[in-house]
């Protein structure tokens, strides 16, 4: 069906709705907000087991409104992007002497230096304000030159969202209200807040869950409906400037990261955002088209990005990609290699009298020591702090494959120890 769609070669609201409900009935998604634009007409704002009014958490979508006000309070002459952030906000510091050198425009390029390996993260999300999580930012490190390098790291958006707060004088929420949010008519958008639970995949089903505790001072929550007023927003100067909308949107020279939008894709600013319980994209094209998905849900594979390109494909006249429910074929894998461990285990401890060969132990230590090595690898991987709590909430049948392997080797081990004394 999704082939056939594809030879009409146009989206509209009927074949948006279409491509939507079968990723959401394929995946089994709990609840899916959908926004798709182009120029400045609304084609579909709908929600899939949610309302279009829902309130869900956008997480680093967040970004681009963040740097939206800095910008207009740039056209505005209160705010220089080039000058230091220090000299704007003189609260900011880091333990780096660097520090004092790092520009408004390296923050939302990314190009700081700031990065997660060098800044007490854990510190900043327990903070009550965006001051105090500015402050939190005191004993940081830069891990390189400002404007040498990208790297991603959230606390320069806090530290521009509390230049705003600085500047203007008002609290960072009651700026966006009253300067973006309401000129937009997105009334029911605002900084931080409470959402609906969202949930975590676990064996195939979607457990509902409290998102994890973090900072949100400078946090979206959306609904369907706003955010269409927001990709209508990207295609013409309204709160910023026709500068200002081409200096948000322009990366620097060298880069693929502007300002609170991704540039890599020839023709296509994007951006996503992965909470522990929701997830959310922002897509606006060349050609006119705008697409926002958010989700109440958040797992090992982000299902929000293949929903947008499905419905891109079809404005786009390509065929959209048939969805593949991968989840449960990835938990399915997984929690079969977490009982094949504890067979192994089991059959480990019924063995171990009759293996007396003590060095045929040590390859049981393996997956002792796998266990507690998960999260340094993954935080290697990323580039980014991660805990405990946050691996359990997105990869929970791996943490639980590591856990059974550990017990399996441990009791294997114990078995032999007491066979040998006995």
């Amino acid at each position: 069906m999704i082939v056939a769609l594809a030879l009409t070669a146009a989206l509209t609201a009927p074949t948006a709705d279409h491509i939507v409900t079968e990723h959401v009935e394929a995946t089994g998604l709990p609840g899916v907000a959908v926004a798709v634009t182009k120029g400045d007409e609304v084609i579909l704002t709908k929600g899939y087991g949610v309302s279009e009014h829902t309130p869900m958490r956008i997480a680093s979508l967040s970004k681009s409104f963040v740097a939206t006000a800095v910008v207009q309070l740039v056209d505005r002459g209160e705010i220089d992007l080039d000058r230091p952030v220090h000299d704007q906000l003189p609260e900011f510091t880091t333990k780096d002497p660097r520090g004092e050198k790092i520009t408004v425009r390296q923050l939302l390029n990314q190009t700081s230096g700031l990065a997660d390996e060098t800044t007490d993260v854990d510190r900043v999300e327990k903070s009550s304000s965006l001051r105090e999580a500015v402050e939190a930012l005191a004993t940081a490190e830069l891990k390189n030159e400002p404007g040498e390098k990208f790297r991603y790291h959230n606390p320069n958006y806090t530290i521009a969202a509390r230049l705003v707060e600085h500047v203007s004088g008002i609290p960072f929420a009651d700026y966006m209200r009253d300067n973006v949010f309401t000129p937009l008519g997105m009334t029911s958008t605002k900084i931080g807040g409470s959402t609906p639970d969202g949930h975590i995949h676990l064996y195939g089903v979607w457990v509902p869950r409290p998102e994890l505790p973090g900072f949100d001072g400078d946090s979206v929550t959306s609904t369907a409906h706003d955010m269409a007023r927001w990709l209508i927003a990207q295609r013409k100067p309204g709160i910023v400037s026709a500068e200002g909308l081409r200096t948000l949107h322009t990366a620097p020279p060298g880069g693929d990261y502007a300002m609170g939008w991704d540039t890599r894709e020839p023709g296509r600013k994007r951006h996503g955002g992965n909470l522990f319980t929701h997830t959310a994209a922002q897509v606006f094209t060349d050609s006119g088209y705008g697409v926002v998905v958010m989700t109440n849900s958040a797992a090992l594979q982000d299902e929000s990005y293949p929903i947008v390109e499905a419905l891109l494909a079809q404005a786009e006249g390509r065929a959209p990609t048939a969805p593949e429910p991968v989840l449960w074929l990835i938990d399915l894998v997984l929690g079969l290699l977490a009982l094949g461990a504890l067979a192994l285990g089991t059959r480990g401890i019924r063995t171990a009298r009759r293996d007396r060969a003590r060095w045929r132990a040590l390859p049981h230590l393996l997956p002792i020591a796998a266990l507690p090595a998960y999260l340094p690898f993954v935080e290697f991987l990323t580039r980014r702090t991660v805990t405990w709590a946050q691996l359990l909430y997105l990869t929970p049948t791996v943490v639980i494959l590591l856990a059974a392997c550990a017990l399996a080797g441990a009791a294997t081990i114990t078995a032999r120890v007491v066979a040998w004394r006995g």
